[in-house]
């Protein structure tokens, strides 16, 4: 009933948009929190190095399994997302492959084939390599996610104010200047905005699990780790959720000059205004081109966008209204996203008020860690609110002002791509929701005890010369060696294994 509902109702370009929004908005949430997960992990292994304490070993070590199911899970959905390039984008794929393939083929060469090689030293090498070189390899993995973003940034980034490119009589997009095309006019703000927030998501998401462990009387035994993830989740709440309101500040800027019908449609401006006015609250009406139910606040739109009290800013009129954005969906994202972000300022402020009072931990602060705990999925939806407002903003073009979405989709009826969007669907919910209940159940059990760290040899490495000739192929191993009485079954206490024991 749904699917022939969905055919009977919606096109097949519309189902496809449906499609991609499903897939990407499900993907999304993973790198973004595997991106913040990685660097964190990275300065709780320093401090396990520097301060030798084990309590930062357990918190790591508990994490850690987190961090591989949702690397695991970003992973998965990234590769469905990529196919939805040729089966229903195919045209898209064709036009524009010219410059987007080489730039997603060097997140694969770089990012993913690094975090490949060191992502297995990292979730199985504890004790079994040194320690300086799991550190390593996790500060590696980090990096790799960094990178990872680079390129996708700078793919997508393309797509919003592309330049450096050429288009050839037939059709088809050629790169003219590569630096052109990856550091675009909106690339720099983008990158640094989205990685901010994926540090912020992951801030709240282990600050709020934090504050529980702090709170809950099953977890009594967990409340120094709760210390521990809320400590470092207040410094990233305190400094870094206001230089993400200026990070913003600057992005939107860019916007303005690049893609000024987006920022219309995020202001719900008709008309050209000087000292625009800020929409608290209006229900855009895009077929009579007005809005309803207006509350507003005189020249504050005006003044963030311009810096001026009598400055301009460019209503959607301009635009043909098949040039537009759908509005209503790009107005209420964007303020979604921006109250998440006022409210983590907020909560940062409330965290330095009570780091200044000593009272951060004690289990009398019952509000302020309820607060964390308030938090703990926002980010989350703070970065889907963010992307919403970011692709539907972009519309009606898959490459702004180049390619119109309408000529970017494959040749496909809308009974296929509804029938797939319906598996799609039972498929996410299966694998997700498993992937998101063991993460919870991770999260419930709390960190393990970690007294001795000698048990994590999990096997010795070194090995006797008798040994070493077995294993070479020596059939007369035991005659050959120096000394004959040594016993093969037992490994050599004076062989350097370079730290791994």
């Amino acid at each position: 009933m749904f699917a022939t509902f969905m055919i009977d109702q919606l096109d097949a370009l519309l189902l496809a948009r449906i499609q991609f929004a499903f897939v990407i908005s499900f993907h999304i949430v993973f790198p973004a929190f595997s991106i913040g997960l990685a660097s964190w992990l990275t300065v709780l292994e320093y401090r396990w190095l520097k301060t030798g304490d084990p309590i930062y070993a357990e918190v790591y070590k508990h994490w850690v399994k987190i961090f591989a199911v949702v690397f695991g899970l970003g992973v998965v959905s990234g590769v469905v997302m990529s196919y939805q390039f040729g089966t229903n984008w195919a045209v898209f794929s064709d036009k524009a492959g010219n410059v987007l393939g080489p730039l997603l083929a060097y997140e694969v060469l770089t990012a993913f084939f690094l975090e490949a090689s060191f992502l297995g030293i990292m979730l199985f090498g504890w004790g079994r390599v040194s320690k300086r070189m799991h550190f390593a390899s996790t500060a590696i993995v980090a990096i790799g996610t960094l990178i990872s973003g680079f390129w996708i940034l700078a793919a997508n980034s393309f797509m919003q104010t592309p330049q450096g490119f050429m288009m050839g009589a037939d059709g088809l997009l050629y790169p003219t200047d590569w630096l052109e095309i990856i550091f675009n006019p909106s690339f720099p703000y983008r990158y640094a905005h989205m990685m901010t927030a994926a540090f912020l998501t992951t801030a709240f998401v282990v600050g709020g699990i934090g504050a529980y462990y702090l709170q809950s009387k099953k977890h009594i035994e967990h409340r120094r780790h709760g210390r521990i993830m809320l400590g470092m989740a207040m410094i990233m709440a305190i400094f870094v959720a206001p230089a993400q309101v200026l990070i913003g500040d600057e992005h939107g800027l860019n916007t303005l000059e690049h893609q000024p019908a987006k920022v219309a449609a995020m202001e719900g401006i008709w008309e050209d205004e000087r000292g625009a006015a800020l929409r608290v609250f209006a229900i855009p009406d895009q077929e009579n081109q007005t809005n309803k139910y207006e509350v507003k606040i005189p020249y504050v739109t005006g003044l963030i966008l311009t810096h001026s009290l009598d400055g301009e800013v460019k209503g959607l009129k301009n635009w043909a209204p098949e040039d537009q954005p759908v509005v209503i969906v790009v107005f209420w994202a964007f303020r979604i996203m921006v109250a998440i972000g006022m409210l983590m300022v907020l909560v940062g402020l409330f965290s330095l008020y009570k780091y200044f009072k000593k009272q951060q931990f004690s289990p009398d602060s019952v509000w302020f860690h309820r607060a964390w705990m308030m938090m703990t999925p926002l980010g989350f939806v703070a970065i889907l609110a963010g992307w919403f407002v970011t692709e539907t903003g972009r519309q009606p073009w898959t490459v702004y002002g180049v390619i119109r979405t309408a000529e970017s989709m494959s040749p496909v009826a809308a009974q296929q791509v509804a029938t797939t969007l319906i598996g799609f669907i039972i498929l996410y919910i299966f694998v997700f929701g498993a992937g998101s209940f063991y993460i919870l159940r991770l999260i419930a059990q709390g960190p393990k005890p970690y007294e001795d760290p000698s048990e994590d040899n999990f096997y010795e490495h070194s090995v006797t010369e008798a040994q070493g000739r077995a294993l070479s192929g020596d059939k007369n191993a035991g005659e050959n060696t120096k000394d004959n009485d040594e016993d093969m079954s037992k490994p050599a206490d004076d062989v350097d294994d370079g730290g791994l024991r």
